[in-house]
């Protein structure tokens, strides 16, 4: 099968799916309904709930949902083979993601936009909602720090992205306040706000920005803790104020994004290079269970349930915007990882310069990044193998490769700042939850919670010195996200039996996604064990217990009778 074909035959495959299975999850599942009054309405206080336009909303959600998650999955499953990545993408995203994305931010709508933690609640009981509270908690702890450190880690390694993301906080304010306080066309304001944004990345190319060494502290550690003060602004700011209108211009970016790898795949036509099935990689762990640990949000991520039901769900203007923002957002984001896949199995054999100086092409090209598994450990050999295998297909479209290395990585370092964004303001109403549980007072308010969010995430990511920290848990970012994944889906299918519907279609992925996470962190445990990592060891056996002990009160409470909203 060549890149155009695989391109086709996943969008035309996407495109039914929204259509048809959209539809049935959407009306004959869920029962959508225009009449029900959505709490962006009910509670409106124009900071958390705000009735947003379903395109903008779209936007919002996307670009948080869409951040390395898409890119860095797909560019590391590739050692396994080409085929075995694009078969979980597709059938993982339409089967398992959407339907997971649908259920969180459908759930949470009809019931006051509260977080998939206070669902719980409902649908499992206290305790069940405290334990699964400590599990979003842990997860949503790792995020914040791994993502803080991924964006540092980008700047490093392309300085010319550094103007053009910062530019994008007063182009996003600036769409802000003209479109909710003056009124002003907001397809007018798009045009505008994408234009600037193409101008500094050319102004970024001819002017990269290198962060110096301050007070001692490296770089990096500089970078981590300019990121972790904008996500406090930026979490504890009015979501119009720069959240809603950041991510919705970032969505136009990544649109255009899109678009421009698909053409450059049209025309280009690149071979793939990437073997179809490589069962055992060199050094690599087995590919059952982690092909589906390791490809997490291009197929089904826990963390989009915590985006649908902790920002999304609090701005849906009506039931029937849920399948376009939900179900399309995560069938987009399938596509991307569609994309991304075909720039690393195909793509990266166009051109590549090792490190002595030397161009590779081909297979050849594919194996300086894959030959084994350790020579493509670090976030930046995944990052470089999809940004350059992009930037040379967007050659055939006239654009140099140091060009298109600059919009790319753009593209990476702006989708992993609004998910560092949203991913604190998520954090903050769930430390804000634990806190009324277990009456802390202080950490009920708004600026409080946050501050402890940001400073507990900067601890992880400078525990090991300068920014470094976060990486130490990185192992467990993929398997506590799918068992999230799988959590979620067993809320929504103790939800969809009280509601006496088709509850079949949440209970097969959700019995899939616990029994290959639950898999592969009895593997994570033995390693960690074996290795000497005992706290990496005892935080994944105390994740393994409370999901067992969530998954037990499941099915104790699934047949009772309990009103729902």
């Amino acid at each position: 099968m060549g890149s155009l074909l695989i391109l086709f035959v996943s969008l035309i495959l996407f495109v039914l799916a929204y259509i048809f299975y959209g539809r049935f999850v959407a009306d004959r599942v869920f029962r959508a309904d225009d009449r029900r009054v959505p709490p962006s309405v009910e509670l409106r206080d124009d900071i958390d709930y705000v009735p947003t336009n379903k395109e903008v909303l779209f936007g919002h959600h996307f670009a948080s949902i869409a951040g390395t998650g898409p890119i860095v999955g797909p560019a590391i499953a590739v050692i396994w083979g080409w085929l075995p990545a694009l078969v979980w993408i597709i059938i993982g995203s339409i089967f398992a993601g959407a339907v997971h994305d649908y259920a969180a931010l459908m759930m949470s709508t009809r019931n006051k936009g509260v977080s998939i933690g206070e669902l719980s609640r409902c649908m499992l009981g206290k305790r069940g909602r405290i334990l699964f509270l400590l599990l979003i908690f842990f997860s949503l702890w790792i995020v914040v720090a791994i993502f803080g450190m991924v964006m540092a880690v980008i700047f490093e390694m392309y300085p010319q992205s550094v103007f053009p993301v910062w530019i994008q906080i007063p182009i996003a304010v600036c769409v802000g306040w003209l479109a909710y306080r003056r009124g002003s066309n907001l397809t007018v304001l798009s045009v505008i706000a994408v234009a600037l944004m193409y101008l500094s990345i050319a102004i970024g190319v001819n002017m990269p920005i290198h962060m110096p060494s301050i007070l001692g502290i490296p770089p990096l550690g500089i970078w981590v803790i300019l990121l972790l003060v904008y996500a406090y602004v930026a979490s504890v700011l009015p979501v119009w104020t720069l959240l809603q209108p950041r991510d919705y211009i970032n969505s136009h970016q990544l649109v255009i994004g899109i678009a421009l790898l698909a053409l450059g795949i049209l025309l280009a036509r690149p071979e793939i290079v990437a073997p179809v099935i490589n069962v055992a990689p060199k050094g690599a762990p087995p590919m059952l269970p982690f092909i589906f640990i390791t490809i997490a949000c291009g197929a089904i991520s826990g963390f989009h349930a915590l985006v649908g039901s902790g920002t999304s769900s609090k701005q849906v203007r009506s039931e029937r915007d849920v399948k376009f923002v939900g179900f399309g957002g995560m069938l987009t984001e399938g596509f991307l990882g569609v994309l991304v896949l075909i720039a690393v199995a195909a793509g990266i054999g166009m051109s590549v310069r090792a490190t002595d100086g030397s161009v590779l092409n081909g297979v050849q090209a594919w194996q300086y990044h894959y030959s084994s598994w350790s020579a493509m450990q670090g976030l930046s050999a995944k990052v470089t193998a999809f940004v350059n295998g992009a930037a040379n297909m967007m050659t055939s479209l006239k654009i140099p490769v140091r060009y298109g290395q600059a919009i790319i990585g753009v593209l990476v370092a702006s989708f992993t700042g609004t998910t560092l964004d949203t991913a604190t303001r998520i954090q903050r109403y769930i430390v804000s939850e634990i806190a009324v549980e277990s009456k802390i007072k202080i950490l009920q308010k708004r600026h409080p919670a946050t501050l402890f969010v940001v400073l507990l995430a900067g601890l992880l990511a400078f525990s090991q010195g300068a920014g470094s920290g976060a990486l130490v848990l990185w192992p467990l970012f993929g398997t506590s996200n799918q068992l999230l994944a799988g959590l979620v889906l067993l809320v929504a299918s103790v939800y969809l039996v009280r509601e006496r519907s088709k509850a079949w279609i949440t209970i097969v992925p959700m019995f899939f996604m616990m029994l290959f996470s639950v898999w592969a962190i009895i593997i994570n445990i033995a390693e960690f064990t074996r290795s000497g990592k005992i706290l990496l060891a005892a935080i994944s056996l105390t994740m393994l217990f409370f999901s067992i002990w969530m998954f037990v009160e499941a099915v104790k409470v699934a047949g009772t009778k309990k009103e729902m909203t």
